[in-house]
């Protein structure tokens, strides 16, 4: 017997879409670890087959669907500081760290079960590449920087770049090595005081201070 149509397609929602909104959903809940056709096709209550009437194979709707659960973590996220001159860069940069922990921690168990899976990984690529200019985090950090930068209240000679590049790895780093030993997301801490340090760190170096200079 022919699945029922499905209630959300019939109120508006095209199929395709109702697709990569079951297998997103399937995502947040169980990582992309032995997601199927089946499961997604049982998920969205329509045949096996009909997910191939809308997408040239698998590995194209699961990249829809990490693009979509990518979004839709971002858009529950509080916004992050990017006028520049507002607020202290210290209180800023802790914002920043806040929000890049609270999305690895939230996608990247779905692209860690993906290792196996390169073709996955390179169509999403494929799909992020046209927003590769958004507000994607370490683009937002960099530009936020610039901006610091340009009105004084960052060393002239800081590379704002490479301080995005250090904030945004370490909170990738804190989380990623976790997930490949299988410790599932709602069990990993971070160290206590993490951002706070991060901070720090960035603001003033680890280098020795010579005599008679002031700190940043």
């Amino acid at each position: 017997m022919t699945p029922r149509k499905p209630a959300t397609a019939r109120d508006g929602e095209t199929l395709s879409a109702h697709l990569v909104a079951a297998a997103g959903r399937l995502l947040s809940r169980h990582g992309a670890a032995g997601l199927t056709v089946r499961a997604i096709a049982r998920e969205a209550q329509v045949a096996d087959g009909v997910l191939y009437n809308h997408f040239a194979d698998k590995e194209e709707l699961i990249a829809l669907a990490l693009q979509a659960h990518v979004r839709s973590v971002e858009d529950g996220l509080p916004p992050l500081p990017t006028a520049a001159g507002s607020g202290t860069l210290e209180d800023n940069l802790r914002a920043y760290v806040t929000y890049g922990l609270a999305l690895h921690l939230a996608i990247l168990p779905a692209f860690a079960g993906l290792v196996a899976h390169p073709r996955i990984l390179h169509r999403f690529a494929e799909l992020s590449m046209p927003v590769a200019q958004g507000p994607h985090l370490r683009a937002a950090l960099t530009a936020y920087l610039r901006a610091e930068q340009a009105l004084g209240r960052l060393a002239p000679e800081a590379d704002p770049d490479a301080a995005a590049t250090m904030i945004v790895g370490a909170c990738h780093e804190l989380i990623l090595p976790h997930l490949f030993h299988g410790t599932p997301a709602a069990e990993i801490g971070f160290p206590p005081g993490f951002a706070d340090h991060l901070v720090a760190t960035c603001l003033r170096g680890i280098a020795p201070k010579q005599a008679g200079t002031g700190g940043v």
